[in-house]
């Protein structure tokens, strides 16, 4: 199988690295000639490099598009109806009628266009989508979500899109389904033009309340989720490499006209450690040869970007914004 990668900047660079892995044969293209030369370095033959991707439209079967996120809707636009594959690293378009039209772009060309959207390919988001479907934290209530640290900010975009799009993926994917109405706080302190902290809450059917922070100012690293049920609570921690969720099973009871505490039993949860880019990206070459749907297929994506948009509407306007 013969695949194009498009961009191999900071994030791009570990596309390059996991791809010249599989057992594809892989073309680069990168404006940065710097850039290229470190493609050339790591093994990838000369003619497969180019900084046009014109240069290998024709001779590829998929493209993998991880440039900024403005240049998205065209180049996946291109590929798809080049009849390519498409994997485009999140968020999908910077616009949801530009998500939505390369959905239905997929669907008419009988594409696979997958989105990385990188967090539904961890083995603990799996097991709280399973949980939360299987009833084991009873009636749920909350999902708390923590995405930030003291980091360089992106160029492209702000921390909504760059960072709390995650979470909100993450959240609509245990879900099973997109929030219906989204309030949000930014702002930007670091005075870019783009957000730098954001705060978003969502509000799922059937009352199932999410928020989301993020920002690039709290020193350290935070990747953390809460999954609060009446029944078990789970936190989730990103950082670690197999030990992520540790389960609890308090509850609140009512005795009388009190509510009391009853701290139940914890569970530390253990997982086989695998990096997630590498499970989504043999994911999409798997899609690829078997045609069945990405797990974050091109709707996936167009869902994820609805919020960032109501996000970023809602702060603007200082109201709640319905989905």
């Amino acid at each position: 199988m013969k695949v194009l990668l498009v961009g191999i900047g900071r994030w791009g660079a570990n596309h390059l690295r996991v791809l010249h892995s599989l057992p594809i044969e892989l073309f680069v293209v990168e404006l940065d000639a710097k850039r290229l030369e470190s493609a050339k370095a790591l093994g990838i033959d000369a003619k497969h490099l180019s900084a046009n991707h014109r240069d290998f439209a024709g001779q590829v079967d998929a493209a993998v598009v991880v440039t900024p996120a403005q240049t998205h809707f065209e180049l996946c636009r291109q590929f798809l109806d080049a009849g390519k594959d498409v994997f485009v690293e999140k968020p999908i378009t910077l616009e949801s009628k530009d998500a939505k039209a390369l959905a239905e772009l997929a669907e008419k060309r009988k594409r696979i266009l997958q989105v990385g959207h990188i967090f539904r390919f961890d083995p603990a988001s799996k097991w709280l989508r399973e949980a939360v479907q299987q009833g084991k934290f009873g009636r749920l209530k909350i999902l708390r979500g923590n995405f930030s640290g003291f980091k360089r900010p992106r160029n492209d975009s702000g921390v909504t899109f760059a960072d709390a799009i995650h979470f909100v993926d993450l959240f609509n994917f245990i879900l099973g389904k997109p929030p219906v109405r989204v309030t949000a706080l930014l702002n930007d302190f670091m005075g870019r033009g783009m957000d730098d902290e954001s705060f978003i809450a969502m509000d799922y059917e059937p009352g199932i309340w999410a928020t989301v922070e993020t920002g690039y100012h709290s020193p350290g690293k935070y990747r953390t989720v809460e999954v609060l049920g009446d029944e078990l609570s789970a936190v989730c921690d990103y950082n670690v490499a197999q030990y992520k969720i540790k389960t609890y099973q308090n509850k609140h009871i009512k005795a009388g006209r009190d509510i009391k505490t009853e701290e139940g039993a914890a569970q530390q949860l253990e997982f086989p450690p695998e990096e997630p880019l590498l499970a989504e990206l043999r994911a999409f070459i798997d899609s690829t040869q078997t045609r069945k749907a990405p797990l974050a297929d091109g709707w996936a994506g167009y869902d994820s970007v609805r919020v960032i948009e109501a996000a970023l509407e809602s702060a603007k306007a200082g109201k709640t914004v319905k989905l």
